[in-house]
């Protein structure tokens, strides 16, 4: 998870950030594989942890498993496992500026204005509480 996560966020899209932030072991990460080859990723923070509610982060996709809707099913996933796991809750989101529309199709709208987290355009993002998609 830590590759891939470094090939998509630092080297690919040239961003120095603090990707080991203590925070994996307390969350719940979701990943679909190929073999041995980790496809895409997501992590589920519990409310409190970084917002008051749960928040879907580090969301990454391979470049070789673009394309085919892997980022779509999994961000589905995602979203189902935080109102399993923590029903009556709406979902916080910090996604690139530039996928807003992806993350709306799961029912995210913008919150405030964007902005600019390690030299990428950022937006604020909140689902609420309600039925499993």
């Amino acid at each position: 998870m830590l590759r891939l996560r470094s090939e998509v966020f630092v080297v690919e899209q040239q961003c120095l950030f603090p990707d080991i932030d203590g925070l994996d072991p307390a969350c719940l990460h979701l990943s679909a594989w190929r073999g041995e080859h980790l496809l895409a990723y997501a992590r589920l923070m519990p409310p409190g942890l970084k917002a008051p509610a749960p928040v879907i982060g580090r969301v990454v996709t391979a470049p070789e498993a673009r394309g085919i809707g892997l980022g779509h099913q999994l961000n589905r996933q995602a979203v189902q496992a935080c109102l399993q796991r923590w029903p009556g809750q709406g979902i916080t989101l910090f996604a690139q500026a530039h996928l807003q529309d992806f993350y709306g199709r799961a029912g995210f709208v913008g919150v405030g204005e964007p902005f600019d987290e390690d030299g990428i355009l950022h937006r604020e993002m909140h689902r609420p509480p309600g039925d499993l998609l």
